[in-house]
């Protein structure tokens, strides 16, 4: 409909032109061909998460933890109600416009504070805390009523109480503060090892005083978010320097470990030698150590204790830093909720979990605390503009006869390894030849026949460490030019020159995994090319249907995925 036109229908004014439709239960549709639907999508990202994204609406959900999250971050309900209000189609719900209200109102209806003698669990309700004193679940923490509107926490229930309130409907403001820790000399350098030039980007400065706050009680516990590629561990090391205290950071892998220790020599005037490594490899702790999620949950039976998690307090740490904070294992978890008077800062570029513990990030780590959309670091350059392709490989008879046989499971392997998806691959690699490029999957087997039919080499899992960061250097220097590689290659591979990723097979409908695996080309290449993600999906199979659900949280980012048929690159290819 061209032009600005409102219709009066049975009394309701359809205001033609706006995007949005906004449903009673609190579900929103973005018109996707609209001309406002960018500026929409990066409104509705502060406070709504994204369901699912075909070709022409996207649905959107209004969740308690998103409307807490926004609250957090300072927004208000009536901020809230105004982006709706301001661009649906027709009216908003007054029963929507009641529910976010009420939700947000109830963030910061219970706060955490201390006092001389330990920490107080205040409101001003008095009605509400009765009400919770008789929840099995969070009565036994509430130790002691001091007035109708304050009861005594045991300090060591800190996170416990916090953890299961969110579940009752009622996140804690936590101001208790926090311990400074040990102290520790931390300055940036301006000049790298290499000789370059070395200074914190506006962003990374908002991250550090977003979750710093000046050291005040209010910030210190929070995740921030940014892309693949945008110096997440270059805000890490902004914190350190903030606070200025001994710190553990916990990370994926020992890549990633190796890579944030080289990334605090060469950034920052601290003594090499305090800067330590606790993993399988080396167990030593140091003013700055650096400890990979495995060996914190490594254990010889099931029956056993973590030997490894009394790591948390051999020191006075004053920050604990957990990178991939969506990928926090329950053991770690279990941990935090014991050490709440410590700074904690997670860093991520998808604040989703597969596990739906979402809540848990909120309560024991912190909510978000700061974002930026990807595109917005795309358009401003510090991270490499990206083009997906999802391309549809037709099935061949056989394994069709086979898929349709199976369980949805075992239907999802079938058609994840399908055999035509490999001379996609190889023309996919003849139009980018000269290019660095990634081969990534799932399945080992698919796996090893791509690596031996590319004459490639190959990185899993069992790859020794050494032997893998001798892979990676190689790369980075254009002495290999393409990598086969399993999901070790989702998470903190620092391979700035990437330009391509070529997605064989994923973990179903993953969404963070997705996001990772195209963050592996996502930073800024030296000759300002276009980096390509292909991920390459079996038709008429539920692979579709996975893929559709890993794009997700990158659609929501403002990606677009272009749809092709395998034979655009093989022609005739026979099915």
């Amino acid at each position: 409909m061209a032009g600005h036109e409102k219709v009066l229908t049975k009394e309701i004014v359809v205001e033609s032109d706006r995007p949005l439709i906004v449903q009673s239960d609190k579900t929103l549709f973005l018109e996707v061909d609209s001309p406002n639907f960018a500026e929409v999508r990066d409104h509705l990202g502060a406070f709504a998460e994204l369901i699912k994204c075909p070709e022409h609406i996207h649905t959107y959900r209004i969740s308690p933890l998103s409307l807490w999250n926004a609250a957090s971050a300072g927004m208000t309900s009536d901020e809230v109600i105004k982006i709706l209000r301001r661009y649906s189609r027709y009216p908003v719900p007054p029963n929507v416009e009641t529910d976010i209200a009420e939700s947000m109102r109830r963030y910061g209806r219970l706060v955490l504070e201390k006092d001389d003698s330990g920490l107080l669990l205040r409101s001003d309700d008095s009605l509400l805390l009765d009400g919770l004193s008789r929840q099995k679940t969070v009565a036994p923490y509430m130790t002691e009523r001091l007035d109708p509107c304050t009861f005594r926490v045991g300090g060591e229930y800190r996170g416990n109480l916090k953890q299961n309130l969110i579940k009752l409907g009622y996140p804690v403001r936590d101001i208790a503060g926090y311990v400074p820790g040990a102290s520790l000399t931390v300055n940036l350098k301006d000049t790298t090892q290499a000789g370059k030039s070395f200074y914190l980007r506006d962003y990374q400065k908002d991250a550090v005083a977003a979750f710093y706050r000046d050291g005040s009680r209010e910030g210190g516990s929070g995740v921030v978010v940014l892309p693949c590629g945008a110096g997440k561990t270059v805000v890490g090391l902004g914190v350190i320097a903030a606070m200025q205290t001994h710190t553990l950071i916990l990370v994926t892998n020992v890549v990633a470990l190796r890579q944030w220790k080289r990334e605090i020599v060469d950034k920052t005037f601290v003594d090499p030698d305090t800067v330590c490594e606790y993993s399988g490899d080396a167990k030593e702790i140091g003013p700055i150590t650096v400890a990979t999620y495995q060996i914190l949950t490594y254990r010889k039976k099931k029956s056993d204790g973590f030997p490894h998690l009394g790591l948390f307090a051999v020191r006075d740490w004053g920050l604990i830093i957990y990178d991939e904070v969506h990928l926090l294992p329950a053991p770690v978890f279990r941990i935090t909720a014991e050490i709440q008077a410590r700074r904690r800062l997670g860093l991520t570029a998808t604040l989703v979990r597969e596990d739906r513990l979402e809540e848990d990030v909120f309560s024991l780590i912190g909510p978000k605390c700061f974002d930026v959309p990807w595109k917005v670091l795309e358009e401003q350059g510090w991270i490499a503009t990206a083009e997906c392709h999802e391309v549809r490989i037709p099935f061949p008879l056989e394994e069709r006869r086979k898929y349709v046989l199976e369980p949805p499971r075992l239907q999802f392997r079938i058609a994840s390894e399908n055999p035509l998806k490999m001379p996609v691959v190889e023309e996919i690699l003849r139009r980018h030849q000269g290019s660095r490029t990634l081969v990534i999957g799932q399945y080992l087997s698919q796996l090893r026949i791509v690596a031996d039919e590319l004459n490639c080499p190959l990185i899993t899992g069992s790859t020794p460490n050494k032997v893998r960061e001798d892979l990676y250097e190689k790369f980075r220097q254009g002495e290999i030019l393409t990598l086969v590689v399993s999901k070790v290659a989702n998470f903190a591979i620092d391979l700035p020159e990437a330009h391509v990723a070529i997605q064989i097979s994923g973990t179903f409908g993953s969404r963070q995994e997705e996001a990772q695996r195209l963050g592996r080309i996502l930073r800024p290449k030296s000759d300002g090319a276009i980096a390509h993600f292909y991920t390459l999906v079996t038709r008429d199979s539920n692979e579709t249907e996975f893929a559709q659900k890993r794009q997700l949280f990158l659609t929501e980012q403002g990606y677009k995925y272009h749809l092709e048929s395998a034979d655009i690159y093989v022609p005739d290819l026979a099915a």
